[in-house]
């Protein structure tokens, strides 16, 4: 009887297991919030694995993480913060793909304030310019290299009013605290379309290419719902989701 009560055990055990899937640990650059909601909702209804999000700067990941964070799966907003987690071990070997490629944007909440040239940053005919720490955010960086090339940070600089990430850059904008900021495409564009405000898409060659990396990390080694993810992620639903959203996919 006892026998048949552990197998009986073992049985609810593995078919809860099936059922209900495992959780998954995720650090999300808060500038792919949106679609990686969409997309963890896709992937719990496909596999039954649960994706536990948490969104902030690629920067403060990297700390978080060399400093035990029980993250499993990273989507940076760069190559070169998962590249450097691979040189130091920290991450699964081979699992490294990127899964989107970003793009900068200059956006107002106020129609018509931000011209299709961006001749609005030229004019300074504004108080606040809101732009993510470029020490920690990888659209800060692209952010500055953009006015650098402009050759406007010394006339803009006053102006500046830095964000943690860009989801606390987008948040200036929005509410009005900046007129204006850098924020991620994404965060401002729907089914193809900027969904509200004015916009100047930057060119590609004022920035160097927002290529975003994901990685299995080292705490992820034996986690099916880490592996499950990251396949979900390349396959055409999670895909379809990434470009309505305005990144291109390699």
């Amino acid at each position: 009887m006892q026998r048949l009560l552990v197998l009986v055990t073992l049985l609810i055990t593995v078919v809860n297991e099936a059922a209900y899937g495992d959780d998954v640990q995720v650090a999300v650059a808060a500038n792919f919030t949106a679609p990686m909601q969409k997309i963890a909702a896709g992937f719990e209804e496909d596999t039954g694995h649960h994706a536990l999000l948490s969104f902030g700067s690629t920067g403060q990941f990297y700390a978080q993480i060399k400093s035990g964070a029980p993250f499993q799966v990273f989507l940076a907003a760069d190559d070169k913060t998962p590249a450097r987690l691979d040189k130091e071990g920290l991450t699964v070997p081979g699992s490294r793909f990127t899964y989107a490629i970003g793009s900068l944007v200059l956006w107002s909440a106020t129609p018509d304030l931000v011209d299709p040239k961006g001749a609005v940053l030229h004019s300074g005919t504004f108080a606040h310019l809101a732009v993510a720490d470029a020490q920690l955010a990888p659209y800060g960086a692209a952010a500055l290299e953009t006015l650098t090339k402009l050759g406007l940070v010394e006339k803009l600089q006053s102006k500046i009013v830095l964000g943690e990430n860009i989801a606390q850059t987008y948040q200036f904008v929005a509410s009005g605290s900046a007129e204006l900021g850098f924020v991620a495409l994404s965060q401002v564009m729907r089914d193809g379309k900027i969904s509200k405000g004015s916009a100047w898409i930057i060119p590609g060659e004022l920035y160097a290419p927002l290529r975003q990396d994901a990685v299995i990390l080292a705490t992820g080694r034996n986690s099916a719902a880490a592996v499950a993810l990251m396949q979900y992620l390349k396959g055409a639903q999670a895909r379809a989701v990434i470009r309505s959203y305005g990144y291109a996919i390699q």
